[in-house]
């Protein structure tokens, strides 16, 4: 694996890492079962949560340690006035695995399943990290089914990390690594499998997603839905200049670096982001 491809993986683990553990007293998002629903695609039962009604925004949360939970706070608004459909990503928590490489494309298909079963309109898109990654494939690949997307710390291509992150991912690369380092995280997400070895085949299959393709400049320069942008003005991850790079791919792009913040912008600024995503997606 080359170091620049290395990246995606730390990115995913300690993004979702991170904003997981600022989301432990979340409640019940993430097994609820009285909102959760289950869609078969491609070999796998995929999980989400609906909640809401109202104009629809779909949720895609950060890879691996990542989980619906870590979008709580944003649910707990959102869910007042609007339809929310919140996804665990395929292989996360209640959500299969399935056969086949995991790749952001595939949770970008998986997603487009989902918004077709349950809305009958184009849905916002807010996509943290690993789910920011995925919410610019969905975009391209599906674009009548998204009328508005935020990308939260999601970079486009492998290039795009920093030299600081691609060092620490030599340090966390298979299960037993992660579960030294991270002891309290890895026993929470364990809980969430029937099958214990699922995690196991999670971290691995992460190992392997690093070698997806990046995300085309043409295909970006192709998205013709208003896009925010949102990254911290620390990030620990991905380079800054990485992010005005789509900014200015984007045809009706629009760009907000949060100060005083690393990666995971929404534990960092949870009022800012909140205010942030509402003003832009309440826009007609």
């Amino acid at each position: 694996m080359s170091a620049r491809r290395s990246f995606g993986l730390m990115l995913c683990l300690v993004a979702g890492g991170a904003a997981s553990a600022a989301a432990q007293a979340a409640g019940a998002y993430g097994s609820d079962s009285t909102a959760g629903r289950y869609l078969d695609v491609d070999g796998a039962k995929i999980y989400y949560e609906h909640y809401g009604s109202g104009r629809p925004v779909v949720l895609l949360h950060g890879g691996l340690f990542g989980y619906i939970d870590e979008f709580a706070g944003l649910i707990d608004a959102l869910r007042q006035d609007r339809t929310v459909i919140a996804i665990a990503l395929r292989g996360h928590g209640k959500s299969e695995m399935g056969r086949g490489p995991l790749t952001h494309q595939r949770i970008a298909d998986d997603a487009a399943a989902v918004m077709r079963r349950e809305l009958r309109e184009p849905a916002d898109v807010i996509g943290f990290s690993s789910g920011a990654m995925a919410a610019y494939r969905l975009t391209v690949s599906h674009p009548s089914l998204v009328r508005r997307l935020v990308a939260i710390g999601g970079p486009i291509a492998a290039a795009g990390a920093t030299e600081a992150g691609m060092a620490e991912a030599k340090a966390y690369a298979t299960p037993e690594q992660l579960e030294k380092l991270y002891p309290a995280l890895v026993a929470k997400r364990k809980r969430l499998y029937a099958d214990p070895a699922a995690w196991d085949r999670l971290v691995k299959a992460f190992a392997a997603i690093v070698a997806e393709p990046d995300v085309p400049e043409a295909a970006v320069r192709s998205i013709a839905q208003p896009t925010l942008i949102v990254a911290g003005d620390r990030d620990h991850y991905t380079r800054i200049d990485h992010f005005v790079d789509i900014y200015r791919l984007l045809p009706r792009g629009s760009l907000a670096i949060v100060p005083a913040c690393g990666h995971v912008v929404l534990v960092c600024q949870p009022d800012l982001m909140l205010r942030l995503i509402r003003g832009y997606l309440d826009r007609p």
